[in-house]
């Protein structure tokens, strides 16, 4: 008894200790950004001619809709509320996760939770305003004014991007895809591979394809894809990079292009919310859905969906590291792009320094999936997607429980530290039908990464089922 007491007392002085340290630390990364904000505005005014807005700006400089000038209006369609522009583009703003601007300090925070009710929670919802910065993108793209009345589009790659040719692709209008296929002209089906956050193609085609056997390679075409803005994909700087842009780029890279007609989809991580939503828009075709360590997050009653997925995503604690490194690259705009900057801008010779370190005995696929994207694609990326997918999720498992015929099975590490296990037992049961495999000792990365033999014969399994 006296033992257990003991251990409960430390774990909570631990914990305070986490929470006080925390504190302190954000709040220097607060006054940080501050700083970072104002460099960047003066680089980019020097190397690009322009200011650039940010999504740090107070909520004051975001405008209406429809006082963009007269080529940004709002209106409904469907039920939807759609950004038009010169009737040539369209964007949902639901697409857009108000996290992109809605992320107040923690002295904000501090202050706000003991209040009755915090600042950001008064403020018109996000459906009807559009943050400057985001306006400034939609110009941009279709030849509005920025700042002397002329077209001047963003530049891609922006001074702060790599400019080598892996990360800029002549093609622009598709994604890469790595494409293995048997000699025969037509097979019986197809599986599309589709990796998560700040990775690449590599992390399916340097560890599971290798091992797909011959006889199920005889049957099925095999596609891994760089997603937008990562790997060797197109990286516009003018994207905002929402899970309609994903999924479309997917269908017009793989599905259109190749003429798929049935296939299997294996999804890592953020990948499996692009998986879901892949499969909702292709009902009849999907054959099966495998997600492995999906970030569902169920959010409470009362709650607003996308800041309870970043807060719960990045807690702003400095422990446990990756809870750090994800609270760095989830609330501060300039930090991480001061991290993109130091990492992917440079990643060439990061690589060649790790090889020349581990005396070239070490591949680096995951570092060339995680280096090689812009700061653009990975903050929208991670906030469109991953917290503004908070109802988008919901509603997609509902229509796959529902709608969908399909095996669904979820893997997930016993010892995954970014998203927890609890995240596949809620799909589990929004999907009763489900099957959820937690693999002992692994954790986000080696649930596929040091067992790809097993999980290459296990997938196989799940192509062989009949529905």
């Amino acid at each position: 008894m006296g033992a257990a007491a003991a251990r409960s007392a430390l774990a909570s002085a631990g914990r305070a200790a986490n929470e006080a340290v925390s504190f302190v630390v954000f709040l220097l990364l607060d006054a940080l950004e501050v700083l970072l904000c104002v460099v960047y505005k003066v680089a980019d005014y020097v190397v690009e001619g322009a200011w650039r807005p940010c999504y740090c700006s107070s909520r004051s400089a975001s405008s209406p809709a429809s006082a963009a000038t007269g080529k940004i209006v709002v209106s409904e369609r469907g039920g939807s509320k759609v950004v038009s522009m010169l009737s040539a583009t369209r964007l949902h703003l639901e697409d857009i996760s108000d996290t992109l601007y809605t992320r107040p300090s923690v002295l904000a925070c501090a202050a706000a939770s003991s209040a009755s009710a915090s600042s950001s929670q008064r403020r018109a919802a996000p459906g009807v305003t559009v943050h400057s910065a985001i306006v400034q993108m939609l110009r941009g793209k279709v030849g509005g004014g920025v700042g002397d009345g002329k077209h001047r589009p963003y530049p891609s790659p922006r001074w702060s991007d790599c400019h080598c040719a892996n990360c800029n692709p002549a093609d622009t209008d598709r994604l890469f895809v790595h494409v293995e296929a048997p000699p025969q002209a037509s097979t019986e089906e197809d599986v599309l591979f589709i990796h998560g956050f700040i990775s690449s193609s590599g992390f399916w085609t340097e560890t599971v394809l290798p091992h797909v056997s011959p006889a199920a390679r005889s049957r099925r075409r095999l596609f891994a894809v760089d997603l937008l803005g990562f790997g060797r994909s197109p990286k516009p700087a003018d994207s905002l990079y929402t899970l309609r842009e994903h999924v479309e780029m997917i269908e017009r890279s793989v599905i259109e292009r190749h003429g798929v007609q049935s296939f299997h989809i294996v999804a890592h991580s953020l990948g499996s919310i692009l998986a879901l939503a892949l499969a909702v828009r292709h009902p009849a075709a999907v054959r099966s859905l495998t997600l492995v360590a999906p970030p569902y997050f169920p959010v409470p009653r009362g709650e607003v969906g996308t800041r309870y997925v970043l807060r719960t995503v990045a807690p702003r604690r400095v422990w446990p590291p990756i809870a750090f490194g994800a609270s760095v690259a989830c609330w501060y705009e300039h930090l991480s792009r001061t991290v993109s900057i130091v990492l992917c801008k440079h990643h060439r010779l990061w690589e060649l320094a790790f090889r020349v370190f581990t005396l070239y005995r070490v591949r680096t696929y995951l570092m060339d999936g995680f280096f090689c994207h812009t700061h653009i694609a990975s903050w929208h990326t991670l906030h469109n997607i991953i917290c503004g997918s908070a109802g988008k999720i919901d509603r997609c498992l509902e229509v796959v429980r529902d709608q969908l015929t399909c095996d669904v099975t979820v893997y997930h590490g016993s010892d995954d530290e970014l998203l927890p296990v609890q995240c596949s037992y809620a799909v589990k049961s929004k999907i009763p039908r489900a099957q959820v495999k937690v693999i002992d000792g692994k954790d986000h990365v080696t649930i596929v990464v040091g067992r790809q033999k097993d999980l290459a014969r296990e997938l196989e399994e799940i192509w062989d089922r009949k529905r």
